[in-house]
């Protein structure tokens, strides 16, 4: 058993550097797309997808008809590559990359630039296959509008700060994906029972019945302070918490990953006032 130990630790290392390194070379191909695009480089801009991949386009169009565009590869690649004064500029702000085996998929939020002028943002949602040549996109269907949109990149705290709001939304709409997606695969939870020591994949099986339902649980958080790390690559916080037990207290841990910032650990606890501590005493011992 002493031995088996270290070998299942080892195991375990090694799978999560391996989807690391995937998530990376998925963001790879998708900077290659952008970073071609705009140098108007139509083929480096081909080479990153499957010669089937499939271009959509959702939109509102002006008599507010829901729209779905299909366009082509061919036409995308020959826009990019005829000679055009004001660079096409693609900016992402944030990645979501999932993987499994041979698929992946990527969510990322943009702004389009024609040159210095804003013309639209919105989200690509990607599906890429790894091939014997590497990660090939099979897929690209986006969303354009013109309202809340950032139209700089936003900084680290406003990244943050909407990761948080929208983990704690996708609690409150029972939206399993978003609310595990946002942590890291090593995610920790601790609740406010004292056996309540969640890993992310434990605790995502725990609480199927909870995300099975409208409302998983819905906590408000409010009076958010973050701490930096001198590297930038880590982040500390503390939040007030709005919830049926009265107010709390959660406190954590968020990483910047490849995919973007990460919770890597989070700390529920009731917050208990000084003055009525001995009668909460008193109910513990009954």
């Amino acid at each position: 058993m002493k031995r088996l130990i270290p070998f299942l630790l080892s195991c375990i290392l090694v799978s999560g550097l391996q989807a690391q390194t995937e998530e990376a070379a998925v963001i790879k191909t998708i900077e290659t797309l952008f970073d071609a695009m705009r140098a108007g480089d139509s083929a480096t801009l081909k080479s990153v997808f499957d010669p089937n991949a499939q271009m959509m386009t959702t939109f509102v169009d002006r008599q507010g008809n829901r729209r779905l565009h299909k366009g082509s590869l061919e036409e995308f690649a020959q826009q990019v590559g005829t000679p055009h004064d004001a660079v096409f500029d693609e900016r992402i702000w944030s990645y979501k990359v999932d993987v499994d085996g041979l698929l992946a998929s990527a969510w990322t939020e943009y702004s389009f630039y024609l040159g210095d002028k804003f013309l639209h943002c919105g989200v690509n949602a990607f599906q890429l296959f790894h091939s014997d040549a590497g990660w090939k996109i099979i897929n690209i269907t986006d969303t354009r509008r013109r309202s809340n949109c950032w139209e700089e990149a936003p900084s680290d705290s406003t990244l943050i700060n909407n990761l948080m709001d929208q983990w704690h939304k996708a609690a409150a709409k029972a939206d399993e994906e978003v609310f595990f997606g946002s942590m890291t695969e090593d995610g920790i939870y601790l609740g406010t029972d004292a056996s309540e020591r969640w890993l992310r994949d434990d605790m995502k099986e725990w609480s199927k019945p909870y995300f099975a339902k409208e409302t998983a649980w819905d906590f408000t958080p409010s009076d958010r302070v973050l701490y930096f790390a001198d590297d930038g690559e880590t982040v500390w916080f503390e939040e007030k918490l709005d919830t049926w037990m009265g107010t709390c207290r959660g406190s954590g841990i968020v990483r910047k990953t490849t995919a973007g910032w990460k919770l890597a650990h989070y700390n529920l606890a009731i917050l208990v006032p000084n003055d009525k501590v001995k009668a909460y005493l008193e109910v513990l011992k009954k």
